[in-house]
Formats: C-alpha cells, sequence, structure tokens
C-alpha cells in the first residue's frame, strides 16, 4: 500500500488522470461530429473509458517489481488512464488515429500498431499513448492516455480470446484446441474486413489513411 503521506496526492493524481481521459475522449467525440459533417460518414461505432483500480495499479508494480510509490507510477505506468475505440473499418482506425495525433497540443509517446503486426495469438488492435494537458489552478500537467483504436470485429474477437485466457479450470487440451480456433478465426475476420473495407470505399468514398501516427517522443 502507499505510505500514508501520499494518499492525498494519489487521489489528486487520479484526478488528473481522469481529467486527461475526458480531454481524449471529447477530442475524439469532436473528430467523429466533423467526419459525419464532411464525409456523412461516422467512424467511431464507440467508446469506452476506464481508470485502473488501486488493485490494478498496485499489482502491476509489484509485477515489476516496483517501489509502491506515487512518483513510480507516473514514471512508469502509462496505462492508469485507457480508452478503446471501437470503428467501423481499419481506414477509421487509422483515420480517426492520425487526425488525433496531428494536434497540436497532443503528444505521441508510443505506438504499437498490432494490425499490421498481429500477436502471435492473432490479437489485433492498434494502441496508442498519447500525453495531453490537464489545466488545473497549478497549471497544465501532461498526463498519458492508452487509447487502442480497434474495428468492431477485432473487438469481438478480443472479448472472447480474454474470456478464453482468463477462464479457470479449463483443461489444457480445451484450451489449445480453443486457442487454434480464434488463431483461425482472426485470420477469417482479417479477409471479411478486408473485402467489406473495399465495398465500403467504392460506395462511399471514405477518406484512405494507411500509416499509424509517429511517436513524437
Amino acid at each position: 500500500m502507499l505510505p500514508e503521506d501520499q494518499i492525498d496526492e494519489f487521489v489528486n493524481m487520479m484526478q488528473i488522470y481522469e481529467g486527461a481521459m475526458y480531454e481524449i475522449s471529447t477530442k475524439l467525440e469532436i473528430l467523429d461530429s466533423e467526419f459525419q459533417v464532411r464525409f456523412s460518414h461516422d467512424p467511431i461505432h464507440h467508446m469506452e473509458r476506464r481508470l485502473k483500480s488501486v488493485h490494478s495499479i498496485f499489482e502491476k508494480l509489484q509485477r515489476r517489481h516496483l517501489d509502491i510509490s506515487t512518483r513510480s507510477i507516473r514514471d512508469n505506468l502509462f496505462d492508469v488512464a485507457g480508452i478503446r475505440v471501437i470503428c467501423n473499418y481499419c481506414d477509421d482506425v487509422y483515420s480517426v488515429a492520425q487526425y488525433l495525433s496531428k494536434q497540436t497540443d497532443i503528444q505521441v509517446l508510443q505506438v504499437k500498431d498490432y494490425i499490421k503486426n498481429p500477436k502471435p495469438n492473432g490479437y489485433r488492435s492498434l494502441h496508442v499513448i498519447y500525453a495531453v494537458p490537464v489545466f488545473l489552478s497549478s497549471g497544465a500537467h501532461y498526463t498519458p492516455v492508452e487509447v487502442q483504436f480497434r474495428t468492431i470485429a477485432m473487438d469481438y474477437w478480443a472479448s472472447l480470446e480474454h474470456a478464453l485466457r482468463y477462464k479457470a479450470g479449463l483443461p489444457d487440451a480445451k484450451l489449445a484446441e480453443h486457442s487454434q480456433t480464434l488463431l483461425d478465426c482472426a485470420h477469417s475476420l482479417q479477409n471479411i474486413e478486408t473485402q467489406m473495407q473495399g465495398i465500403h470505399r467504392d460506395i462511399n468514398g471514405a477518406p484512405q489513411v494507411e500509416e499509424a501516427p509517429n511517436s513524437k517522443a
């Protein structure tokens, strides 16, 4: 647990993380509205926000053999505040991520593109860590927020894979069988998404952005 003299500081710090999360959320909502006006297309299907629980924060620090302190949290954890952005198509994923990354008050700290380079288990998503200013009476506090951009199909797949990974008591043989099936499904979904995106481009002419954001840090 935190030392008693850091509890108030921790509460204030979590308020800043929450503020950063809502700053990014607002920017994404504005981008989505602009796309609707300019292109008659909503790239964002929906968003999910979450702050790591106190237990998850401390557990992650312990797992990494790091000090349990507010400074250790600030220096080592960049996913305390997180947003999952569920888009309709891969084009939308890259378009929204690029437009957000180009905003002048945002810093791109890290990019991991698991869409172009899926994980061995089939997981696909674009992870970007942004730093955004939260303005308090003491001034601007640049605070990291992890944003995971993925399509509806990627999110559907990831939810099932997560459930399988944390299912207790499943025999090893059954776990291996389901894991292989999910990997096959990931490949099938990727092919289906590519075909459907091609149709969408042809009939709607949605903006095509093929590159992930570049880290500015």
